[in-house]
């Protein structure tokens, strides 16, 4: 019971640790982008993730964990697949309208429950389904303005889309089959993720941008933003392990576009963000989705762990008369041998 108290609770700190670090983020990137005019986000992620394998590296060195080798290949390929879900959609953001990438966004949750369906044979209910078309119908409701597509960048979503489903998939699976944490998986994972954006950000931001990010003129105010940007980022990415390895690739979606909501209010509180009373109708519905789904998922969590004690005790009960009857006919044969003398 006192496990199951501390699992709760430590899914719980994940939780909140992600939500906190993700608004804090958002909310010191749109400043750094929109009022001191930085518009490389490809290049600044792929420095968010130097700086969190540099900062786990020197906590390995200082012994707060211990680093669990994993098979090579399997982190160079799942770093490059992160990295280039990133890259997309980015590149789907500067291809398409503010509206149609937050569709991109929104679409990631029923492609991962169609995904797990199809390949991992997982069942979600018609009650849990219903709660996350509500949360998307509020999300969509509060943030999406318009939809104008095009081909290049519509092919560019829905590579977005399958990268990062398979990408937060595999976050979930790596660690729960190899038995590696999310620092011990982010922390081998980071220096591949990092590598390819750090390629292929200028490249990226410049033609987004028209920008070079290497001609950019740094004031002081302009790094010292970047630094705390990236210092959030290290609580960022590691969170977003966490999270996954804790809950679900869903879970972890659901969690996402309440931040969503969260970045809308904040950004009509602090930075005076336009604000409706669409945005606030769709919020409100987008949060009543997030409460029935964490509902659901909490009924169906205790119904299955109540089936597992029930099997285990019908178990025992099935097996105590046949191991009686066996020793009462071992009796009896005993009886039978004597009598035969």
């Amino acid at each position: 019971m006192g496990e199951m108290k501390s699992m709760q609770m430590g899914v719980i700190g994940a939780l909140f640790l992600s939500v906190a670090s993700s608004v804090s983020i958002v909310i010191c990137n749109k400043a750094l982008m929109t009022n001191l005019g930085f518009p490389f986000a490809t290049t600044l992620t792929s420095w968010h993730l130097m700086v969190t394998y540099c900062t786990l590296h020197v906590a390995y060195r200082l012994n707060f964990f211990e680093n669990k080798p994993i098979d090579t290949k399997t982190v160079v390929l799942f770093g490059l697949l992160n990295g280039i879900s990133i890259g997309l959609l980015n590149l789907s953001l500067g291809f398409n309208s503010i509206g149609f990438y937050q569709m991109t966004k929104l679409a990631i949750i029923p492609f991962t429950v169609l995904l797990e369906t199809l390949f991992l044979n997982k069942k979600f209910s018609q009650k849990i389904k219903f709660s996350l078309f509500l949360l998307l119908v509020g999300v969509g409701i509060a943030s999406i303005t318009d939809l104008q597509l095009n081909f290049v960048g519509s092919v560019l979503s829905l590579l977005a889309i399958a990268t990062t489903c398979v990408g937060q998939i595999l976050t979930n699976t790596i660690q729960k089959k190899l038995n590696v944490t999310s620092t011990q998986l982010l922390y081998q994972s980071a220096p591949f993720q990092a590598a390819i954006l750090f390629v292929s950000g200028p490249f990226v931001d410049k033609y987004l941008t028209r920008l070079n990010v290497f001609s950019f003129q740094y004031s002081p105010f302009v790094v010292g933003f970047i630094t705390l940007s990236c210092l959030i980022a290290v609580s960022v990415n590691f969170s977003t392990f966490l999270v996954i390895g804790k809950t679900s690739p869903v879970t972890y979606q659901v969690l996402g576009h309440l931040k969503t909501c969260l970045v809308l209010a904040f950004g009509y509180t602090l930075l005076h963000d336009p604000f409706t009373p669409r945005n606030i109708a769709g919020i409100l519905i987008a949060v009543l989705g997030m409460l029935l789904y964490s509902y659901f998922c909490s009924v169906a969590s205790k119904s299955k762990q109540g089936s597992s004690e029930s099997a285990f005790i019908g178990k025992d009960k099935d097996t105590t008369p046949l191991l009686s009857q066996e020793k009462e006919n071992h009796e009896a044969k005993k009886l039978d041998k004597h009598s035969a003398v």
